[in-house]
């Protein structure tokens, strides 16, 4: 029997009517290259528990989303913060963290999840990853189309001795860029992995209760055909299912 890998809907709009969704590429990426079964976790925590579900699951994909996080859940009262908000999955997402942490199984996250998970650990975000004159562009401009945004790329450099740098036996690594917010303080207990050039974080690991967290702000999930690295992703959060360890790494004699 393979591992069971919960990955987290979004609430968006299908014709005139609210729905449970995820794109297809985020669940073809865990059950493809972490080698997983899968099952949709709805945003409905009016209706569900995240404790009703977490201790069915063998580990959680905190997947990207249009949607931005609101930024009561980072203690922020932003009057004009930019919207789409999901104010449903931010709170399932929070108690699904905490819910799967306590039990013990593996978190990963993937932009709007990694940022979730900065959230939960007690971090902050800031929302101008697009405009601000001190950073890079995190965004491809507006007026590029869908696969044009997607094809906005930067490098990173990856934490030497870290998870990442270990799994993908590089310094550093090219990734897409397709976020608007980033991490602004990082959450008590995360350690960096990864940073763009600008010095913005850009993917962080944890271990708490035996179980590794680890995210990342681009998007692995993207044509990871064509991409190792992004398939490496995938399987790290296989083994992460699977209970072994991310990495092995070298013991010195």
């Amino acid at each position: 029997m393979r591992p069971v890998a919960g990955v987290i809907c979004c609430t968006r709009t299908v014709g005139i009517e609210p729905a449970q969704a995820v794109m297809n590429r985020y669940v073809e990426g865990a059950m493809r290259y972490a080698d997983a079964a899968a099952l949709l976790v709805p945003s409905m925590p009016g209706l569900m528990k995240a404790s009703e579900v977490a201790a069915r699951l063998d580990g959680l994909m905190l997947t990207g989303s249009p949607s931005n996080l609101d930024p009561v859940f980072y203690d922020e009262a932003v009057e004009d913060a930019p919207g789409p908000f999901d104010r449903d999955r931010d709170v399932m997402t929070r108690d699904l963290i905490k819910a799967m942490l306590d039990l013990g199984r593996p978190v990963f996250g993937v932009c709007r999840g990694f940022q979730e998970i900065n959230v939960a650990f007690g971090g902050s975000l800031r929302r101008d990853m697009a405009t601000s004159a001190e950073l890079i562009a995190h965004h491809a401009p507006d007026e590029v189309d869908f696969n044009g945004m997607f094809d906005h790329r930067h490098p990173v450099d990856l934490t030497p001795g870290g998870v990442l740098a270990t799994a993908f036996s590089a310094e550093q690594a090219v990734v897409n860029s397709v976020h608007y917010q980033g991490v602004d303080r990082l959450g008590e207990g995360l350690s960096v992995e990864a940073r763009a050039q600008d010095g913005v974080v850009e993917a962080v690991s944890a271990s708490v209760n035996g179980a590794p967290v680890l995210a990342v702000q681009w998007h692995p999930e993207w044509k990871p055909e064509a991409n190792p690295q992004s398939q490496t992703f995938f399987q790290l959060f296989g083994r992460a299912l699977r209970g072994s360890p991310l990495v092995v790494r070298e013991t010195q004699t």
